[in-house]
């Protein structure tokens, strides 16, 4: 398969930086864990360029892992491969897809995450799947080089009608070699918002430049609890983004439901797929409304004006993006859980979701129910869908709480 934009990027070198690390970190890289920061080098035997393979070897000189050099990143090595030494190629790709892409059979959708970086053996790479349109976004430009193999390997398995490109933003201040952002690597770029399907219901996503690759597949099982519980309810939608929780929620017998984000654009979104989905009954007889507003500001001037909900969802950023805002993001989390709580019907449903690797589980669980106006109950604690499987520890970072208030 020829893939004619790569055509300037430099061909993989057949040279390896070999790497030395100290005793104590040879069992973490042994069993599994992806990351080799800067730090902890303590000797390697020349530069590297990015994309390039870097092999570690044990206090024994044994062979302890291979992975993908980054000179830019402070995670100075992806780790692709330890414990048995390897040959990085199109046919080792192969195999790896192999793996990802059996877990995700059955899933209920023709939209879900196919790679899950890290987590499936392919650190700083993603792949999304929207129907025929595929989406590979890149954290790091080392795998530039390796495009040509992966995309080859790919095709293996699924044939798309296009692939689209997605770099991070540290990716488009570097070298690239002629791609960008949004661009289409096979097949002929898309012209409007592409349509998937997600447990019966449509969506539209704009792969090119929404937030990610266009919308947020890790939630999928938390739209279908929504789903379940919001029948008769009416339901308020914080952050609802492209409104993927409110559709779900009107499909599922909801009386109203009202879209909140401060982004205009992604509530127009929300309002297509709302269109897109007449067909069924439910969606119909919702009477939905979008409020384009800062979340926090509007919360309080609704608890001002009198208005309540059976059901508030908060699927709130993860405002800890670093290790010193974990502080600030749970004070975060607790001020919208007691503004959201104010709002809800005696007995009404919160369900609040964080997406920081940076807090725990725990302590959003605690937050949360440290935090609402009236004592809360728990009756669901939810984390990763099958297709964001969680590899290493750091890789966790969904969790979603679900509760009732008791009075």
């Amino acid at each position: 398969m020829k893939f004619d934009h790569l055509a300037n990027v430099p061909p993989i070198t057949n040279s390896r930086i070999r790497v030395s690390i100290p005793k104590s970190l040879e069992k973490t890289v042994r069993n599994g864990h992806p990351w080799l920061f800067e730090r902890s080098i303590i000797d390697q035997n020349r530069d590297g360029e990015a994309g390039e393979l870097a092999v570690m070897f044990d206090s024994k000189k044994r062979f302890l892992a291979i992975g993908l050099y980054d000179p830019e990143s402070v995670i100075r090595v992806k780790i692709l491969q330890a414990g048995k030494p390897a040959t990085i190629n199109q046919d080792w790709f192969a195999e790896k897809m192999a793996s990802a892409f059996d877990l995700r059979k059955g899933i209920p959708a023709d939209g879900y995450r196919l790679i899950h970086g890290e987590n499936d053996g392919f650190p700083s790479l993603i792949l999304d799947r929207y129907a025929d349109t595929f989406v590979l976004k890149l954290y790091s430009t080392a795998w530039l080089p390796h495009l040509h193999d992966f995309l080859s390997a790919l095709w293996q398995f699924y044939q798309p009608e296009r692939v689209v490109l997605r770099l991070s933003r540290n990716i488009q201040r570097s070298q690239t070699y002629g791609l960008h952002d949004g661009m289409t690597l096979y097949g002929t770029p898309p012209t409007e918002p592409v349509i998937f399907r997600e447990n019966g219901l449509s969506f539209s996503a704009d792969v090119l430049h929404g937030h990610k690759t266009g919308f947020f597949f890790d939630q999928r099982d938390n739209r279908s609890a929504v789903r379940e519980l919001s029948k008769g309810y009416d339901v308020l939608d914080v952050f609802a983004y492209s409104g993927g929780f409110s559709v779900y929620a009107a499909a599922g017998g909801a009386r109203s439901v009202v879209s909140l984000d401060i982004s205009e654009p992604a509530l127009i979104n929300a309002q297509e797929n709302f269109r897109l989905n007449q067909t069924n009954p439910d969606v119909q007889a919702c009477q939905h409304e979008i409020v384009p507003a800062d979340a926090f500001e509007m919360l309080q001037a609704y608890a001002v004006q009198g208005r309540s909900f059976d059901m508030v969802i908060v699927d709130a950023p993860s405002f800890a993006k670093s290790q010193d805002e974990i502080d600030r993001a749970l004070m975060a989390y607790g001020r919208l859980a007691r503004l959201a709580s104010a709002l809800l019907h005696p007995k009404g449903v919160l369900v609040m979701a964080s997406c920081s690797s940076r807090i725990t589980a725990e302590a959003f669980f605690n937050t949360v129910e440290a935090s609402t106006v009236k004592p809360i109950i728990a009756f669901k604690h939810t984390f990763h869908a099958p297709d964001h499987p969680i590899g290493f520890p750091e890789g966790a970072y969904l969790k979603c709480y679900y509760g009732h208030l008791t009075g």
